[in-house]
């Protein structure tokens, strides 16, 4: 179904191959997850197969790629029997509400008005769409991905490429979502996933195909699986099969329509180079006293006359990782947002103890989005850094460029980086601000086992120098590693 022969791609103004001898054969019906470390090469190799590269992103191609018998040539074709999930939906939305996305393929190929809205209809159904009737802005990244994904599969291509399909979502978008991949398996679809969360593709994958420099490295079949080891999977940088257990931390100290019933308070665990005094007088309501860090007071936020947030009080302290988990859709980013002086919103936010206007927020606070690539203004990795940091703070960049495993793409532009190292760049930048209040949204999307723990080591520096750093994730294996706190929100009904 798809044969990628001696492949070598460089994308343009790139100093090296990001492909260089890639040999990759894809049986029909074959369900393959392509991992490796970031920068290995997994999501060009997608773009290679839905023919994005070299036809919308330039660069110089060489050795032989045929998807479903024939060459990449025609975009058009390649398009019809292709369907692709990026890491980022937003950047494949091509309209601005979920029903119109969802028809825009088979628009495209000038498929009857009946049968569009046939198949529009059995796919909102299929996907559980049916309360997202909003424009796709207003959407959540975890709903977003969820129409992404459906509106890869409307036109019932025979392959479905995948890149991080599950970067924004929550544990039950997961599980729905792996549902969806095995209905689609069973019907034969051809499924590529470039994936570092292999748990929920345990019981799916066919073979696992590890990437590292461009090319093959090594290849696990199905047969192969219970084999392996947790040590073997971090030999190769890889994240563990089975599913990460729900780690246990302290509530926050909050209440409100939008807030869940947290777990009762369990003592704080012990975390390397953590005063353990601090921790030891810790209580929900932070180690200080309320007016330590931050809160929240009297917080609504609407979007078209409908409630999204609602936190009557809660506090964030300094000096520790909270965590802000729930359902897709609950508000997370919204806080975020508000956190971040962004969004607009009814109540008052006040740090140790004094207002803070919205104005004074986007001074004091820096945000790490869940698209980063919204972050990059520069032409260099070194310049990148120098923008966002404080002067006084310069001499530590290259420290924490090595630190990030970017040591070696000073001179390289932004751009030009996996999305994982992107991720590490913005993680740095907000590492080196010296801001008050920092905000990580979704931080992880790409970004393998051995940069969790580097990652989570900048969000610690941040914390023992005094910020209220806040962590909005669904990953729980970057919630084990960086969290002390949790605040819990669920959508309001």
């Amino acid at each position: 179904m798809i044969e990628l022969k001696d492949v070598r791609w460089t994308y343009e103004g790139g100093d090296s191959a990001v492909l260089d001898g890639l040999d990759l054969s894809i049986r029909r019906g074959e369900t393959v997850v392509v991992c490796g470390p970031s920068g290995s090469g997994k999501s060009s190799a997608l773009r290679l197969m839905n023919g994005l590269a070299p036809h919308f992103h330039d660069g110089t191609l060489e050795g032989e790629i045929r998807v479903d018998g024939a060459p990449i040539t025609d975009l058009a074709q390649v398009g019809r029997v292709t369907g692709t999930v990026l890491q980022q939906p937003r950047r494949q939305f091509f309209t601005d509400a979920v029903d119109t996305e969802l028809a825009f393929a088979l628009e495209n190929f000038g498929t009857p008005p009946p049968r569009i809205r046939e198949r529009v209809a059995r796919v909102v159904a299929e996907f559980g769409l049916a309360d997202l009737d909003g424009r796709l802005r207003e959407l959540s990244g975890g709903q977003q991905q969820r129409v992404a994904c459906a509106a890869a599969v409307t036109h019932g291509p025979p392959v479905l490429l995948l890149d991080e399909p599950t970067s924004n979502l929550s544990p039950q978008g997961i599980a729905d979502l792996t549902a969806i991949l095995g209905h689609l398996r069973d019907r034969g679809t051809t499924l590529v996933i470039a994936e570092h969360r292999l748990h929920y593709l345990r019981d799916l994958a066919d073979r696992i195909v590890v990437l590292q420099n461009g090319r093959v490295r090594r290849e696990w079949t199905r047969a192969e699986f219970p084999g392996l080891t947790d040590e073997m999977l971090r030999a190769e940088g890889l994240r563990g099969l089975h599913t990460p257990a729900r780690p246990r931390m302290l509530p926050a100290y909050a209440h409100g329509p939008s807030v869940e019933a947290g777990e009762p308070s369990v003592a704080p665990r012990h975390r390397v180079g953590e005063n353990h005094d601090h921790d030891a007088v810790a209580t929900s309501a932070g180690p200080h006293g309320p007016a330590d860090g931050l809160t929240l007071r009297g917080i609504r936020c609407t979007f078209l006359g409908r409630p999204v947030l609602d936190i009557a009080e809660a506090h964030l302290p300094r000096g520790v990782v909270t965590a802000v988990t729930g359902a897709n859709g609950a508000g997370k980013t919204t806080l975020a947002r508000i956190l971040a002086g962004l969004q607009r919103h009814a109540g008052q936010v006040l740090h140790d103890g004094r207002p803070l206007s919205r104005s004074q927020r986007q001074r004091e606070a820096v945000i790490v989005m869940q698209d980063v690539e919204r972050q990059l203004f520069t032409d260099s990795v070194t310049a990148e850094l120098r923008l966002g940091a404080l002067p006084e703070r310069a001499e530590q960049a290259a420290a924490v460029l090595a630190d990030l495993d970017l040591d070696a793409f000073g001179d390289r532009h932004p751009l030009s980086l996996s999305g994982g190292q992107q991720q590490r760049l913005v993680v740095a930048t907000a590492r080196l601000s010296g801001r008050r209040i920092v905000v990580f949204d979704e931080p992880s999307s790409g970004v393998d086992r051995r940069h969790l723990r580097s990652m989570t080591a900048a969000m610690r520096d941040v914390a023992q120098e005094g910020a209220v750093v806040v962590l909005i994730s669904h990953d729980a294996d970057l919630l084990e590693l960086a969290a002390d706190r949790e605040l819990c929100l669920r959508p309001i009904p």
